[in-house]
């Protein structure tokens, strides 16, 4: 059975927090929420308790977990050899939505980083995370908090839906605030490479360490024969459980919307606050749901909104949801890397192959 424990995310109550962190410390599992999204943690040093994600989450085994401190001072325990422009980062960056590839210390279990000799390593801006840590006395070893496929938790309901009667504890700590992933970052090469973007930009990478390596696949789905030394980097992820595909331009967000009295299927579209404002005055929209992610002009509210709309596609009775692309600048790049992982990389074209598609999915 699952115990939920509220806390206040600005003012956290100790005695709740303790009583979470003893279960870490016994080698249970909790769920609590970061500044980005809900992770799933156990005690990293656990090989054990390391295992019950995996099986919880249904998580295949050479995906890493990311390794939660609650500070610089604890980068010993979990990596080794760590260079001074690795520590000044860390100094200007942490706590923050940013996650460090490092070595790895031997007293990590090899089933915490996949078998890789690298940990992606961790601070997080959340104060009942960083207690968290604090009172269990260990680095937690935490992926996002969810179904392994499934949209990433942004709010303590999500958990719910997928976790529970499956942990030992949810928290309830309120709404993620950036609502998409830390970004990963391998430090081992010089540049860094940018192995997953997420809610702290290139652009704010860039002015903390220089020049950064921005692969042209990190968008791309790494092939099943690649090693990922990140989360993220490999398999079907952040998906709703129907058909999500992306628009290739507006043209085909307003083909649907002026043709969706003629649709057999229903359809919904996921797009800007704008986009929808603009199909809903100009056509009359018939057998459409329109899940509005948030202002083109605040992509951060857009990023924030992502999950729960990927979560809110599943509630409708869309038969297939056709989503808005987005402006990849700054958070915009971390946006469309989620979108692009949870289309499998599958863009519509041409309307004609969006009613293909839906005849198919009926």
């Amino acid at each position: 059975m699952t115990e939920i424990i509220r806390i206040n995310p600005i003012n956290p109550e100790i005695r709740r927090v303790m009583e979470a962190a003893k279960v870490i410390k016994d080698g249970g599992t909790v769920a609590f929420p970061t500044e980005t999204v809900y992770g799933l943690g156990a005690n990293c040093f656990d090989k054990d308790a390391c295992g019950r994600i995996f099986e919880i989450k249904g998580r295949p085994a050479d995906n890493p977990l990311i390794l939660h401190i609650p500070g610089q001072g604890w980068l010993g325990r979990v990596a080794r050899d760590v260079d001074q422009r690795t520590l000044e980062f860390a100094s200007k960056a942490w706590p923050g939505p940013i996650t460090l590839v490092l070595k790895k210390n031997t007293d990590v279990p090899d089933i915490a980083t996949a078998g890789l000799d690298t940990a992606a390593v961790r601070c997080p801006a959340h104060r009942i995370a960083l207690e968290l840590i604090e009172y269990s006395g260990v680095p937690i070893a935490a992926p996002s908090a969810n179904i392994s496929t499934k949209p990433s938790t942004t709010r303590f309901e999500h958990v719910v839906d997928d976790l529970d009667g499956k942990v030992d504890v949810i928290i309830d700590g309120g709404d993620a605030t950036f609502g998409v992933e830390s970004t990963i970052i391998n430090m081992t090469t010089n540049p860094p490479v940018l192995l997953r973007p997420g809610a702290f930009t290139v652009e704010e990478l860039e002015k903390y360490i220089g020049r950064i390596s921005v692969p042209d696949t990190v968008n791309r789905t790494a092939a099943p024969d690649e090693v990922a030394i990140a989360p993220g980097m490999k398999y079907r992820h952040y998906a709703p459980d129907k058909k999500l595909v992306l628009a290739s331009d507006g043209t085909i967000l307003r083909g649907a919307a002026m043709l969706s009295g003629d649709m057999e299927e229903p359809l919904a579209i996921l797009c800007s606050s704008e986009t929808a404002n603009t199909l809903k005055t100009t056509m009359k929209l018939r057998n459409i749901s329109m899940i509005i992610l948030g202002s083109e002009d605040n992509l951060y509210e857009v990023a924030k909104n992502l999950f729960d709309g990927f979560r809110a596609l599943d509630e409708t009775q869309a038969k297939l949801g056709l989503i808005q692309k987005f402006d990849e600048r700054g958070i915009g790049l971390a946006i469309m890397n989620r979108i692009s992982k949870a289309t499998g990389n599958i863009t519509i074209e041409k309307f004609g192959d969006l009613q293909s598609m839906l005849k198919q999915e009926a």
